[in-house]
This record gives structure tokens, C-alpha cells and sequence, in this order.
């Protein structure tokens, strides 16, 4: 059974000024929760450190036993090339590297499983279609099938829908709620509200630290989006370095 994700006190700090400021809460076993707030409160932040690709500061994150490595991670597409000569199917392949290595070749079973990974997207019939010759939408089809055969127990992904169409939109949107239904944690950083409340029962409201986390019709009320927005305004840059911490450890 997948374990809870437990945050405690989790500080995230570039040049020591938070971009995630004591952050404490559990993402439960199996639970499908969206992460939103406004531009640079830390959403990308928060999913880079939960796979282990940023130290913290301070505070713990107890992945319950997982190995950061075992965690499927969706970047943004911006910070993706698609300029690297691959074919979709090498790089949907790549979702076999935990199991089979990286340097092995795919034959067989594990070939006719990104076969079936392509066509479960909307991409059968583009194994060997050069990833420079597809549009954002059919490149983040061919991103998802590569998630499917990471067949991992926590799915992180980081604005998964920006840039693509309404259709692809949708049928991606019915992959994520299938790997809910599978009992998998699914944790999406998202600017859809109206998404948001559609598919996700649970929400992390993010302004550097937690303004609400819970279920999402309590955690995305009016007056929560309101303080949240409030509290991105009056952001300081260049304000004092956070010692709330060191006055703890002193203490």
C-alpha cells in the first residue's frame, strides 16, 4: 500500500529568502490534490523538492518509503527540448529505464507496451514519428505515455495542460483521473480553478506558505483566494532573510 507523503516544516530558500515557507501537511495514500496560487508561490518549487531535486532548507519529507527515483515527475513543457533527435517510441521507452536500465535495448513485451502506451494517448501509429514534427499537445500525449509505463505509485505533474488544445485537455484529464482511480497519488500544479474543482477532490492553496489545504471546496473559498492574491502583492523581494527557523533551533 503507497504510504503518506508527510511535510514538516518545510522550507524551500533561494539566497535564504523562502519560496516555500514552512510548509507542514500530508498528501494521503491515493489522494488527487491540485496545488494552485499565484505566479512564483512556489508550486514548481514544492514539486521539485518532493522528488528530492532541490535541498531543503528546513523541515522533512517523509515519502514514506518511496525512493524520489520511483516518483513520476512531469516538468513543464518550457523547460523541455524537443529538439533532441528521438522518435516518440524512444522516448516513451524511457518509462522502462527504472525496471530494464538505460542502456538495454526494448524487444518484445516491453516494446508492445509502448506500442499500447502511445495508442492509450490518442498516438497510435507514431512510434516513429520525430518529436521535433509534433505540435505541444501531441508532445505532451507522447510525455503522458511515457508516465504509463513508469507505472509509478506518485504521479507529479507541473501544469500539464498549458499550451495544449480543449481535446488533448480532456483525454489526458481522463488519464490523470484513471491513475487516481488505480489508487495512485496524483499531485498536479494547476491555474484552472474551474478544472480544479471538476476533477480534484483535494487542493493545497500555495502563496509561499500553505493558506489552505484540504478539500477543495473549502480550501478554494473566495475569501482564501482573496488572501492568497493579497499576500502575492505584497511580496518584497527584497525583504529581510526568514530567521524564524534559527530562532526555533536557538530556542
Amino acid at each position: 500500500m503507497i504510504a503518506p507523503i508527510r511535510l514538516s516544516d518545510v522550507t524551500v530558500a533561494y539566497r535564504r529568502r523562502p519560496a516555500v515557507h514552512h510548509l507542514s501537511g500530508t498528501f494521503a495514500p491515493g489522494s488527487m490534490t491540485a496545488i494552485v496560487g499565484p505566479n512564483g508561490a512556489g508550486k514548481t518549487t514544492l514539486l521539485r523538492a518532493l522528488i528530492g531535486e532541490l535541498p531543503l532548507d528546513q523541515g522533512r519529507i517523509d515519502r514514506g518509503g518511496i525512493d524520489p527515483r520511483d516518483i513520476a515527475y512531469l516538468p513543464q513543457q518550457a523547460a523541455l527540448d524537443r529538439t533532441f533527435p528521438l522518435a516518440c517510441a524512444e522516448v516513451v521507452a524511457m518509462g522502462h529505464w527504472g525496471r530494464i536500465g538505460a542502456f538495454r535495448r526494448i524487444t518484445g513485451a516491453a516494446a508492445a507496451r509502448v506500442a499500447d502506451a502511445l495508442a492509450a494517448v490518442g498516438l497510435d501509429g507514431f512510434a516513429r514519428r520525430p518529436l521535433a514534427t509534433l505540435s505541444a499537445g501531441q508532445f505532451q500525449r507522447v510525455l503522458f505515455a511515457r508516465m504509463l509505463l513508469q507505472d509509478a505509485p506518485v504521479v507529479l505533474l507541473d501544469e500539464p495542460f498549458t499550451a495544449i488544445d480543449a481535446r488533448t485537455t480532456a483525454d489526458l484529464m481522463r488519464v490523470v483521473t484513471g491513475w487516481h482511480g488505480e489508487g495512485r497519488t496524483v499531485i498536479a500544479v494547476l491555474h484552472d480553478l474551474e478544472m480544479v474543482r471538476a476533477h480534484f477532490p483535494d487542493a493545497l492553496l500555495l502563496a509561499r506558505e500553505a493558506i489552505a489545504w484540504g478539500p477543495t471546496g473549502t480550501a478554494l473559498t473566495s475569501a482564501n483566494l482573496f488572501r492568497a492574491r493579497m499576500m502575492a502583492e505584497a511580496w518584497d523581494e527584497d525583504a529581510a532573510i526568514c530567521t524564524r527557523g534559527e530562532s526555533r533551533r536557538a530556542a
